[in-house]
This record gives C-alpha cells, structure tokens and sequence, in this order.
C-alpha cells in the first residue's frame, strides 16, 4: 500500500509519457510567466508612467501606481502629435502599400509555385537578394529615379514599387506565398482545368481561398512594418506626409514650439510622461488591431508553415 501511494504521489508530481505531472508544469508557467514580464514590462512601465501627474513624477514615494488617473499627458500629446490627420495619414501610407504588395506577392508565389520556365533558380536568387540587400544600399539609387519621374514627396513613392514587387521586405512574402501553394493540392486545380477553367480563373477561384493564412500573415506583418518605418518614409515622403513616428521623431521641438519653455509654468513642460503618452498612442492601433484578429493571426501562422508545419 506503501508502495503504490509513493508510485501515485511520483506520477502527480513529475508525471508520465501521456500526462504532465505538477512539477513540469509549475516549470513551464514559471518560464512563460517570466519571457510574458519581459516582453510586457515596457508596456506596463509606459502606460503607468503616462498617467502620472507631475506631482507623481516629482514623489520618488510613487512608483507603480499614481496617486490619481491624470489623462493632462494624453491630452498635450494629442495635440502635439495633431493626433487624428497624422493617424489617419499613417493608415494611409501603411495599408495602401501593404494591401497591393500582398497581391503582388500572391502573384509571384503562385507562379514560382505552379510554373516551371527558365531562369527560375536566377529568379530566386534575385529574391532573396532584395531581402539580404540592406535598403540603406539602395535608397539613393531609389530616391534619385523617384526624383526624375516626380514621385518623391508623393504617395506614389510607395504605392509603385509595392505594385511592382519592391515593397518593404516583399521578399518574405513571396516566399510566404510559395510555401503557401506549394503545399495546396494540385488535384483541384487539375480537375478545374479539364472543365474548362483559365489559369486566372484557377488562382482566383481556387489557389487564393486555401492561401487566406498566408495573406493575414503577410498582411499584419506589411503594415507593422510600413507603420514603424521611418528612414525610408521620411527619405521618399520628404515631408509631404506626416506618419505617426515622423511625429515622434520630432516630438521634442514640436512641444516645444506650442508650449514654449519660458511662458507656461513647470508643470506643463516637457517631461517623461509626457514622452511615454505619445509613444503609448503611436503603438496603440497596432496593439489593437492584433488583440482584434490575434485568433486569426495565430491560426494562420499555423497553417501557414512559418512555425515550421509542413
């Protein structure tokens, strides 16, 4: 009896090949639990210190909680960062490239996939080259061409080459798309061939349904990378159009100028809170449009391959 209390109390604690036991899973949680602090602790620090008031930052005694919900800093970073125009401009530079980039990536993925012809490996290798190639190799060679046909200053700067297949990083989602199609069944687009079906009508009707997962994916990971880009927008927008972290770049002078040091009183000078409201605000939207689709988002990472499927 001994014997089989001590058998049951060793499987509870460390358990077996079909079930974890106590022990293990305590582990997992606590590593889960400590990567989840270190990601999350830079949230958490800019959002508590965003609300604090400029008596909270002044009392060394406050530290994670503020005395009181001060929303003053939220209200000067708004205004400062001219917070609805900029974020609807950002939207703008950020999804309309992203949007016709992923369709352009379809295109090329499907037809790397499903078609052989020659030059196919050169093609590959001139793929990857765009991606190995840093963009800062490249930008002048961009913005002198840009320049001559007028595009700098425009939005076009950035809708043509994402047309074109050159969109920020278009590289991985091609071969995102690739991976995608090349694991689609070809039975049915065979059997859609023998009724009839052009190849247009097959990428259409058939290919671009099973490759949803692959367009989230490229779709979520364009804009976050159009949206927090900043070399490359302020190089080829020249100031035409105003992103978000434009903004943020230039927050210091920009608070300045509306609230000059010698004519308004210390407490609405320039301070860290005020500073951690409008990067809070800059990172906002992109927080909430992944808590919004962050069930489809990991779905298709799944079945997309790029956590390592088949």
């Amino acid at each position: 009896m001994k014997h089989l209390t001590r058998d049951v109390l060793k499987l509870r604690l460390l358990g077996s090949r079909s079930r974890h036991g106590i022990l293990p899973m305590l582990f997992i949680y606590a590593v889960l639990i400590a990567i989840g602090f270190v990601y999350l602790y830079p949230l958490l620090y800019m959002f508590v210190n965003s609300l604090k008031s400029p008596q909270d930052l002044l009392n060394p005694m406050v530290q994670w909680i503020p005395t009181q919900l001060y929303l003053g800093n939220y209200t000067k970073a708004l205004r400062v960062l001219a917070y609805p125009q900029t974020l609807l401009s950002t939207i703008l530079v950020s999804v309309t490239p992203s949007f016709l980039q992923v369709c352009v990536a379809a295109l090329v993925g499907y037809g790397l996939a499903r078609y052989r012809f020659w030059g196919k490996r050169l093609l590959f290798l001139l793929i990857f080259a765009t991606f190995i190639i840093p963009p800062q190799n490249t930008v002048i060679p961009q913005m002198l061409t840009y320049r001559k046909f007028g595009l700098l200053g425009s939005l076009w700067s950035l809708v043509l080459p994402a047309m074109l297949g050159q969109g920020f990083k278009s590289a991985i989602f091609m071969l995102i798309f690739y991976q995608t199609f090349l694991s689609l069944p070809r039975a049915l687009e065979e059997a859609a061939r023998l009724d009839g079906a052009s190849d247009l009508g097959i990428f259409l009707r058939i290919a671009l349904p099973g490759a949803i997962p692959a367009f989230i994916v490229s779709m979520i990971f364009s804009v976050v990378w159009y949206w927090n880009e900043t070399y490359l927008t302020v190089v080829f927008l020249e100031g035409g159009i105003q992103t978000l972290p434009m903004q943020l770049a230039k927050f210091t002078q920009a608070y300045e100028n509306l609230y000059p040091p010698g004519m308004v009183n210390i407490f609405d000078r320039l301070n860290e809170a005020v500073k951690m409201s409008g990067t809070f605000l800059i990172i906002l939207p992109l927080l909430v449009m992944y808590f919004v689709l962050q069930k489809w988002f990991v779905e298709s990472i799944e079945r997309s391959g790029l956590a390592g499927g088949e």
